[in-house]
């Protein structure tokens, strides 16, 4: 009832559509405002920017679980408001440089490949008699 109310508060519009995962059980928001509410697992209806709307979700859920286990995100020792989203922000920027290092290993392994690669190969020559 006061998560609604807030999130189109914060936002600046109306919501219209919402999609949630199947351990959905429901809402108690304010009856003037109605929105479609779509559960994973549901066939009839869909359009394809809801099924997009899901499988963004199936990408966004693996994400949030390794933010809860590999970068402390689990358990915030901040205080107040402010510290819980200075954790959030701080856990981001973990996984976010954790993602440029494995692109950074993947380019020079890339690399190295490509100098080993050219450095075994002979020149040839032409005979000259």
């Amino acid at each position: 009832a006061t998560v609604v109310p807030a999130i189109e508060a914060m936002v600046g519009a109306n919501l219209a559509k919402a999609v949630t995962d199947a351990g959905y059980r429901g809402h108690n928001a304010p009856k003037e405002q109605t929105f479609k509410v779509y559960v994973a697992g549901m066939k009839r209806g869909l359009t394809r920017a809801i099924k997009r709307a899901f499988r963004r979700r199936a990408a966004v859920e693996p994400v949030i679980g390794h933010l809860k286990s590999d970068h402390r995100m689990g358990r915030n020792f901040l205080v107040g408001a402010a510290g819980d989203a200075n954790n959030a922000v701080l856990a981001a920027v973990g996984y976010n440089f954790s993602l440029i290092l494995n692109w950074l290993r993947w380019l020079w392994c890339a690399l190295v490949l490509a100098a080993i690669a050219t450095a075994g190969t002979p020149t040839i020559r032409p005979r000259t008699a």
